[in-house]
C-alpha cells in the first residue's frame, strides 16, 4: 500500500526512488501460515513506530489514500479474495510472491484485473538481481538456476519458496517453456523444461539451501554467476515504483502467469513419477 509521488528531480539516477512512500496499510495476516500470523504484528508495531504508517480497517479504505497498492500476504492462497477487493480502487497492483497459490486462482486474477482494467505485475526480487544480469544474455542456449527449495503445503508446493528459482530461470531464458519434467527426493528437485528452439532451462531447489546461483551455456561457453552476488529488493523497488508511475509492467502479465504455468505442470510430472508435462 503505497502513495506515489512524482520524482521532483527529473535529472536523478534512473533507481531514485525517494519520491514513494509508504502512507497507510491494511493489516491482514493468514491464520493458516506460522510465517504470517507470529510476524505481523511486529511488522505492523514497526510501520507505526518508525514510519509513522496509517492502519485502515480494509483494503477499500486504502483507495482514496493511495495511488498504487501493494499485496504483501506471504500467503498466495489470500490474494485471489485480495484483488477482488483492491480492483476496485482502480490503482495500479503489487502483488507480492506467489502470484497465487494455485494456477487457476492466479488465472482469475489475471481476468479480473483486465476486466478492471487495473494494471498489475508479480515477480521475485531475484529476476533484478547481480545473479540474473551476469548470465543474462540473446546468445543462451540454456541455464541452470538453483536456490533453496522449501515446500508449500498447499496448493503448488514449489510457489511457497522454489519460485524464486523458477523466477530467476525465466529472466535468465525468458518465456515460451513447452514441456516439463521434475524429479523429487527429500533433499531436492530437479525440473527441467524444454523451451521453443531447443534450449534447456532446469531449476535445482535444494533443502536445506544457502543461496542463489545460475549457470548460462552459450555456443561459445558457460558464462556463471558470481559468487555471493547481490540480491537484495531495492532493484525491484526501483521497479515498483516506476510501475506505479507508468503503469506499464516491467515483467508481462503473459510471462507471469506462464511461471504459474510451469510450476503447475512440475507439480503434474512429479505425480506421475517424472513424466514429462506439456504446458499449455
Amino acid at each position: 500500500m503505497i502513495e506515489f509521488t512524482k520524482m521532483l528531480n527529473d535529472s536523478a539516477s534512473p533507481d531514485h526512488v525517494a519520491g514513494a512512500r509508504v502512507v497507510a496499510a491494511f493489516k491482514g495476516g493468514s491464520t493458516a501460515m506460522p510465517e504470517s500470523y507470529r510476524r505481523v504484528d511486529k511488522f505492523a508495531d514497526e510501520l507505526r513506530s518508525r514510519w509513522q504508517v496509517e492502519f485502515v480497517p480494509d483494503i477499500g479504505a486504502l483507495c482514496g489514500r493511495v495511488d498504487g497498492i501493494m499485496l504483501e500476504s506471504v500467503d498466495g492462497q489470500q490474494h485471489l479474495a485480495q484483488v477482488k477487493e483492491a480492483v476496485k480502487c482502480g490503482k495500479p497492483m503489487w502483488i507480492d510472491k506467489p502470484l497465487a497459490s494455485t494456477l487457476a486462482d492466479a488465472r482469475e486474477i489475471a481476468r479480473i484485473a483486465r476486466d478492471a482494467h487495473v494494471p498489475w505485475f508479480s515477480a521475485s526480487s531475484l529476476r533484478f538481481s547481480d545473479i540474473a544480469a551476469a548470465v543474462k544474455s540473446e546468445d543462451n542456449t540454456g541455464a541452470i538456476a538453483w536456490g533453496p527449495g522449501s515446500l508449500g503445503s498447499s496448493g503448488l508446493d514449489l510457489a511457497w519458496y522454489a519460485i524464486h528459482t523458477v523466477e530467476l530461470l525465466y529472466a535468465i531464458l525468458g518465456p515460451g517453456c513447452e514441456e516439463v519434467t521434475r524429479v523429487h527426493t527429500d533433499a531436492s528437485d530437479v525440473i527441467v523444461g524444454r523451451w521453443r528452439g531447443g534450449r534447456i532451462g532446469e531449476v535445482r531447489a535444494m533443502r536445506p539451501g544457502d543461496g542463489y546461483g545460475a549457470l548460462a551455456f552459450r555456443a561459445k561457453g558457460v558464462a556463471a554467476s558470481p559468487p555471493n552476488a547481490e540480491d537484495a529488493y531495492r532493484p525491484l523497488v526501483v521497479r515498483i515504483v516506476r510501475f506505479f508511475e507508468t503503469g506499464r509492467p516491467p515483467v508481462s502479465n503473459e510471462e507471469t502467469l506462464e511461471t504459474m504455468e510451469f510450476m503447475d505442470a512440475a507439480q503434474r510430472s512429479m505425480a506421475s513419477d517424472g513424466a514429462p508435462v506439456k504446458l499449455p
